[in-house]
């Protein structure tokens, strides 16, 4: 059995590190504060308006690139092969893709076939409309798109991606765990490994979600997680609790 993976998910504005809430960013933090050993992967997220993959941003994926042998993945508006091909060129070894598929689906073909399954996650954002029931949304939490998740699963999962970034967007920050009522309905349609993102507040939270079957690995964007010391206690807390992970002596 594979081994579940921790995922540091950072987001950042104009190439400054913030922590958001509900996709707002509502608090800024140093990048240095940030282990870049005991997890598993590192996610990078640019939430700038405008100017995407600025020479400020490129220069925060090139200091993570520098200073940590973790695997990183890229994603905010990757809306052409070219800005793919670039982060690819700078050591980036996966790219997520989200509003592109929904704007311009022959894209989201063209860079599983240039670049392959694996380098490709597709990230679902959805949240629920009137209090009722869950949609999925693109441009940054801003555009419902009339889609229930289960529908867009189905059809993201025909481009031949590698994994899907599952988000509640009014979880997010909220670290009051995973909304996994929204992740089992997706886990139930879905035929490809499920990262769960939003809400991870302890780590009973992680644990619950890493014991479904099809989810690959837990991202925590809690920035009290992202030292040395508390993911070694995350995962010898997942060890003790029959969940396969990597721990560093």
């Amino acid at each position: 059995m594979l081994k579940k993976r921790i995922v540091i998910a950072l987001t950042f504005l104009e190439g400054v590190l913030f922590r958001t809430k509900k996709f707002v960013p509502d608090y800024r933090y140093t990048k240095n504060f940030v282990d870049l050993w005991n997890a598993d992967e590192i996610i990078l997220i640019d939430i700038s308006k405008n100017d995407k993959y600025s020479e400020k941003f490129i220069q925060v994926v090139n200091f993570f690139i520098d200073n940590c042998n973790l695997p990183i993945a890229v994603g905010g508006g990757i809306f052409s092969e070219k800005k793919a091909s670039k982060l690819f060129k700078l050591g980036v070894e996966k790219i997520i893709i989200n509003s592109s598929t929904f704007y311009n689906p022959k894209l989201t073909y063209k860079l599983t076939e240039i670049y392959g399954s694996s380098s490709i996650i597709h990230s679902v954002d959805c949240k629920k409309v009137n209090n009722k029931d869950y949609f999925v949304f693109v441009d940054n939490g801003k555009k419902n798109i009339g889609f229930a998740p289960e529908e867009w699963v189905k059809k993201i999962q025909q481009f031949n991606v590698g994994e899907i970034l599952v988000n509640n967007i009014d979880n997010d920050g909220g670290l009051m765990g995973y909304d996994m009522k929204l992740i089992k309905r997706i886990l139930k349609v879905s035929n490809l490994p499920i990262i769960v993102l939003g809400g991870a507040g302890n780590w009973n939270h992680i644990c619950n979600a890493l014991k479904e079957k099809k989810i690959s690995a837990a991202c925590t964007q809690n920035i009290y997680h992202f030292t040395n010391q508390s993911l070694f206690s995350l995962k010898s807390f997942l060890f003790k609790n029959n969940i396969k992970v990597r721990i560093d002596d």
